[in-house]
């Protein structure tokens, strides 16, 4: 998918047909002949774009003829076979041209659509590095609003964990912790990125964009620390809640045995008073009485015992 915005003189954001100076170009799952006619029209590499298509590229940032290339991770939501929201990281790239700025990635996400529905504030698709840099903010807060949702799925699987039987929670957690882990390496790679941005002035930046590229570096700071302390807590819970699990099977295993136990004696009695031999008290007026009575006694007596040594 190709589109181009542009910025109107209103500071409303404008589809337009053409490539032209001070335009945003943006492209998620593109076909080769969008790619082949943004790299003629924009003169971009298109190995470049194509490496923002690879979801195994590293972040990293180049320059080359005074374009700036950079590459950083977004975060994402998918499901699995069994339904589980699993949240991953795929590459999207930035490019910026003397005239405009590209943006190249496999999916269209909710980032993008901050800027296409104009929610971000003094957006302008002239003000290249501005842009980027707000592009590489959303990104942040969009890890931080994850996170925070991954923790609210840890606290209601929690919930449901203590009286659970079954291993659908235990696979919640992994997924969850498979996606902290997604989180933790892209995050810490983006980090790197805009720690290099900062130090060796790829791009010309005012003060308050310098300003605003230290605040990216502080969420993606603190969305490093939530991941890293999340999958600390997350990897214990998985380990407490396994064994949570082993412990409730095994308090309904004997209690199960102990009823088992306390049924067999009837039956035993039971067993021994139907067979074809001479019997005791047999002759008795109450000699189907008494085995029923013996049978209760010992059940009841049984059943006293391991409710006091607390089997059930």
């Amino acid at each position: 998918m190709l589109e181009i915005y542009k910025s109107t003189e209103t500071r409303m954001l404008e589809k337009v047909d053409a490539i032209s100076k001070g335009c945003w170009v943006n492209m998620y799952a593109p076909t080769a002949e969008e790619i082949a006619k943004v790299s003629n029209d924009a003169q971009v590499d298109i190995d470049i774009i194509k490496d923002a298509l690879d979801d195994e590229e590293r972040p990293r940032i180049e320059r080359d003829d005074g374009r700036i290339y950079i590459i950083v991770d977004f975060p994402y939501i998918v499901h699995d076979e069994t339904g589980l929201a699993v949240y991953e990281t795929i590459p999207i790239g930035i490019i910026l041209t003397d005239d405009n700025i590209i943006t190249v990635s496999l999916k269209d996400s909710p980032i993008i659509d901050e800027f296409r529905k104009n929610r971000v504030k003094e957006f302008y698709t002239f003000k290249k590095t501005r842009f980027a840099l707000q592009i590489l903010f959303v990104i942040s807060s969009y890890y931080l609003r994850y996170l925070k949702q991954i923790n609210k799925k840890t606290n209601e699987i929690e919930r449901v964990v203590h009286q659970s039987l079954k291993n659908k929670e235990l696979y919640a957690f992994l997924a969850l912790e498979k996606s902290l882990v997604y989180f933790t390496t892209s995050l810490k790679s983006n980090k790197v990125v805009m720690d290099k941005i900062l130090r060796f002035n790829y791009l010309k930046m005012y003060e308050e964009d310098k300003d605003l590229l230290e605040d990216v570096i502080i969420e993606k700071t603190q969305a490093i620390e939530m991941a890293e302390t999340y999958h600390s807590i997350l990897t214990g819970m998985m380990n407490a809640f396994a064994s949570i699990i082993s412990n409730n099977l095994n308090i309904v295993m004997k209690f199960l045995t102990s009823i088992t136990i306390i049924l067999a004696l009837p039956t035993m009695v039971a067993s021994f008073y139907g067979m074809n031999v001479e019997l005791p008290f047999e002759k008795n007026t109450y000699a189907f009485a008494i085995p029923l009575i013996l049978s209760a006694c010992l059940a009841i007596l049984t059943a006293y015992i391991f409710w006091k040594k607390k089997y059930f």
